[in-house]
């Protein structure tokens, strides 16, 4: 009798068991938050390049955008429209959580791009075990169809032309022409990321097709255009010292100043300060806007793919131009021939000058995001609240592109031309993707 009860006390604690691991889970856009939040502080300790991190973002977002497009009508699959991308494995099983499959993808092809895997890993096995405990037979079936969609991604992502671009050459300074771009200080590096125009884009037809016009022809004329926008830089810069360091042209400066990597000197020590890129930033903003507008995980996914589509074909756009036009740095001139003392508000990043990177980001990512969420979408930005900065509030997207691009002046760190054509070239190259994209239905 007392065997018979114990094994009826035994089967009942296995199907309470059963029971407790059969729990629906709910993936929320909180949870899809927290995973771009993780990789991009991965890729702040990690120092990736601008362009280099608009490739990490734009991939994850696509695999994770591919399977919720399975799931959900209102999607269509980017199959197709984007370059030599073909539509993903249908899965092999019904007990799907798409969310999760989603999210698993994002996680897996994140993993793959960044240097530091142990630190996304600890991130991917607190919720794995979360999951588990929860309903562990839809685990599984998620997790197995979200990485084999990361494998089908991965094997696309692998023909970009990425790994061929790592062997090819470093950039030759021509140091015959005065007008050609010159390393800058403190670190005087290397121009970086001088083959980026051959990577594969993803919506655009080519890196030329937004070719924007040619910079003001270089002279040093005082009455040339050049000149002008040169000396235009330099009495900017002295007329914010004469303003203090409470200007708002410096604030506005240190906001959107998105140098991933600046190098500081004290002495005979040389270290690095470390923060997002631009591509960061406006993946932030994509973040504060999906709250705002309380999306569900399956906009939100839409919102971060559209807006990383645009801002990696706009830096593969920018970068074409830069070692195109190879056009010198205020701050290379001013010391030569205007004022040796004379420093930038910010760092000059080390690459070509024209046009200039976060005005042609900041106009495609903007345009995106106004096509997703509306005009006049009025947000407070807190994106660079974790480096010490206050929160800056907008209007809408357009108005904070064009502060992005206004801030490069106050920087010290571009002219004119290369802001004001810079942001029309991004804002014509996002409304040819937002065209071309066809991403919703009804």
């Amino acid at each position: 009798m007392k065997e018979r009860i114990s094994l009826l006390v035994a089967l009942l604690l296995v199907v309470v068991s059963c029971q407790k691991k059969q729990e629906p889970i709910a993936i929320t856009p909180e949870d899809y938050h927290k995973s771009v939040d993780k990789v991009v502080e991965i890729m702040v300790h990690d120092i990736f390049s601008p362009p280099v991190a608009s490739r990490i973002f734009a991939y994850p977002n696509i695999a994770a955008y591919e399977i919720i497009a399975k799931k959900e009508d209102r999607y269509k699959s980017l199959a197709g429209q984007i370059h030599e991308l073909g539509d993903i494995p249908n899965p092999k099983e019904e007990n799907i959580n798409y969310e999760m499959a989603a999210l698993v993808a994002h996680i897996d092809l994140s993993r793959r791009l960044i240097f530091s895997e142990e630190r996304i890993k600890s991130f991917r096995d607190s919720l794995y075990t979360k999951w588990t405990d929860k309903n562990e037979p839809v685990f599984n079936a998620s997790k197995a169809y979200g990485l084999e969609v990361a494998d089908f991604i991965g094997a696309w992502m692998d023909k970009d032309n990425y790994k061929q671009t790592r062997t090819m050459p470093k950039f030759t300074v021509n140091t015959d022409d005065p007008s050609r771009w010159q390393p800058t200080p403190p670190a005087y590096m290397s121009g970086l990321e001088p083959h980026w125009s051959k990577i594969r884009p993803f919506a655009i037809d080519s890196s030329e097709q937004f070719k924007p016009i040619p910079p003001p022809a270089f002279s040093m004329e005082e009455d040339s255009p050049f000149y002008k926008e040169l000396m235009e830089v330099y009495e900017v810069r002295k007329s914010m010292i004469g303003k203090g360091d409470k200007s708002d042209e410096i604030a506005i400066a240190q906001f959107w100043d998105c140098n991933p990597y600046v190098s500081v000197t004290k002495g005979h020590l040389m270290f690095a300060t470390k923060k997002i890129t631009p591509g960061a930033h406006w993946i932030g903003i994509t973040k504060i806007a999906s709250r705002k507008d309380n999306a569900d995980f399956a906009k939100t996914v839409y919102a971060y793919t559209k807006t990383s589509i645009a801002i990696a074909d706009a830096f593969i756009s920018c970068w074409d131009e830069k070692y195109r036009s190879n056009l010198i740095r205020p701050e290379t001139l001013i010391n030569e021939y205007i004022d040796d003392s004379w420093e930038p508000v910010l760092q000059t990043p080390p690459f070509p000058e024209y046009t200039s990177g976060h005005s042609v980001v900041s106009g495609a990512a903007s345009t995106a995001l106004t096509d997703i969420f509306g005009d006049n979408f009025s947000f407070d930005d807190d994106t660079e609240v974790p480096y010490g900065l206050p929160v800056r509030s907008f209007t809408s997207f357009k108005q904070a592109a064009d502060e992005a691009a206004i801030s490069r002046m106050y920087g010290g760190i571009h002219y004119r031309a290369a802001i004001e054509v810079g942001v029309k070239q991004g804002r014509d190259l996002g409304k040819f993707i937002v065209d071309k994209l066809d991403m919703t239905r009804g």
